[in-house]
């Protein structure tokens, strides 16, 4: 397969974490992640729940500017080395200074610095409130964003325990963020069914769905996200290896495409998942026998989706266009 340049749309900045980054801080620290690791080095969970748990322990070692700036440069620069020119990262200010808008601006600045002094791969952050930490929680995060929109913070999301609440209990800090003239994505079909993509769709108005893979379930969802060309985030590899589908094969991202759905392709938490976005497409044209012109579209959809300015997306497509 012909080395084609890739676009990230979802992938959380903090599990995005090499694990050995992330020990390396703990050590410096002083701090026990007991239950944090399998022997060999790698995150250790066995489902959602723990997921989440090991994810937000993880966590607890990132807690000044200075690390989350250590922290993009690692995860920009594994990104790079498999091939990403442009990548949008989850970045919650509930683990950026706690909420508070001041801190969580330190914060930010420490990210965009980082990421600048990497010219190979363009960066933009999605503020994300924590579903599972509640409605007003979010607010604050809505908050943060509101208060940090511009050329680096570009857009708004919710990521956490999809079961928690409704999608509409997160109105209000939508509406903050879209007042802020930030875009909006928010995961959903992943674990709640198709109905919490129509939830999305009506009480957040988001125009990307992050995972979006249960839609599958319901034709009449199916057809709406092809006729409005709503983009979906999907991570494959995410899904299978936290079983909302148990191997590739019955994965439905090809489905989706085949109905018209635009699809992306992105790793989510990717040493959590033991992938890589090379892996991801690999394992794509091994399973539905993805060519370059299929992974050519789908980046391409990417460049379409992405929250950036003209400039930059009239870059990356012009960084897509066949050499040949």
């Amino acid at each position: 397969m012909t080395v084609i340049p890739k676009i990230e749309l979802h992938l959380h900045i903090e599990g995005a974490a090499p694990p050995a980054f992330i020990r390396g801080l703990a050590q410096e620290k002083g701090l026990n992640l007991e239950g944090v690791f399998n022997d060999d080095g790698s995150y250790r969970f066995e489902n959602f729940n723990q997921f989440l748990s090991v994810y937000e322990a993880a966590c607890t070692v990132l807690t000044g500017p200075e690390e989350f700036g250590r922290l993009t440069t690692a995860v920009l620069e594994q990104s790079i080395e498999q091939g990403v020119i442009y990548t949008e990262a989850f970045l919650s200010p509930d683990f950026c200074g706690g909420g508070d808008v001041g801190a969580w601006r330190e914060y930010m600045i420490a990210m965009q610095e980082a990421a600048a002094k990497l010219p190979e791969i363009d960066m933009r952050g999605i503020v994300t409130c924590i579903r599972h930490f509640g409605p007003e929680q979010a607010k604050t995060a809505a908050l943060c964003a509101a208060e940090t929109a511009g050329d680096f913070i570009t857009g708004f999301g919710m990521g956490g325990d999809e079961m928690v609440g409704a999608q509409g209990d997160y109105a209000y800090s939508y509406d903050m963020a879209r007042e802020a003239g930030l875009r909006l994505t928010t995961h959903a079909g992943e674990w709640g069914g198709a109905a919490s993509v129509w939830q999305a769709l009506r009480d957040l108005k988001v125009e990307r769905i992050g995972h979006g893979v249960n839609s599958i379930e319901d034709p009449a969802l199916v057809d709406h996200l092809a006729e409005h060309q709503i983009v979906l985030e999907v991570c494959p590899g995410s899904n299978v290896a936290l079983g909302v589908y148990p191997d590739w094969q019955s994965h439905p991202i090809e489905k989706l495409r085949e109905r018209g759905v635009p699809v992306t392709v992105s790793t989510d938490d990717p040493p959590f998942f033991h992938t890589t976005l090379s892996r991801e497409y690999d394992l794509l044209a091994d399973t539905f026998g993805w060519d370059d012109e299929v992974v050519r579209d789908v980046n391409v959809a990417a460049a379409k989706a992405a929250f950036c300015d003209a400039a930059t997306r009239e870059k990356l497509l012009k960084q897509l266009e066949p050499t040949s």
